[in-house]
């Protein structure tokens, strides 16, 4: 049994709305175990002895099933996690910034909203690369109308892309 980190994309914004309590119930009826959320944000750490890609498929079923929505979620190995966040390029803490990863389970569409690092206003925001992860670092109020932030919301990056501040990832590994 390995033990993984879940996130999910999209609930309780945008008119998907999931009690915590039903997502652990949800899951642990799919076979998971030791299944804990953090924050109402979609964030799950949950044992299997499934693959990564095999966990990935089964969770979106179980959601979709349970939930009745087109469920897209990023998995994860909790050491892997850790690397990521001690890995954040610029100062977490920051003051006035929001520090932000953003996670992705296709490197073709980390790469498009990677070739955005030019366009950034560095005054605003400015992004790395990770380990199939981008680092986001923006000013406060302006995550959802800057130009990174536009980018990350198209359609086509839904099914594949999920941001979480730092400071959120802290408390899942906590």
């Amino acid at each position: 049994m390995s033990e993984w980190v879940v996130l999910l994309r999209g609930i309780n914004v945008g008119g998907i709305n999931i009690k915590m309590a039903d997502l652990r119930v949800a899951l642990t009826a799919a076979g998971f175990t030791d299944v804990r959320t953090v924050l109402a944000t979609g964030n799950v750490l949950l044992s299997s002895s499934l693959s990564v890609a095999a966990l990935k498929t089964e969770v979106e079923s179980a959601l979709a099933q349970t939930f009745g929505y087109q469920a897209w979620v990023v998995v994860l190995d909790v050491p892997t996690l850790r690397a990521i966040v001690e890995s954040y390029p610029f100062d977490a803490e920051r003051e006035g910034w929001h520090p932000y990863v953003v996670f992705g389970n296709d490197d073709r569409h980390l790469t498009e909203l990677s070739a955005l690092a030019g366009e950034l206003d560095p005054e605003l925001e400015r992004i790395a690369e990770g380990n199939s992860v981008l680092y986001w670092e923006v000013r406060k109020g302006n995550t959802t109308d800057s130009t990174f932030g536009k980018a990350t919301a198209k359609a086509k990056y839904k099914a594949t892309t999920t941001t979480r501040n730092v400071r959120t990832l802290v408390k899942i590994l906590a």
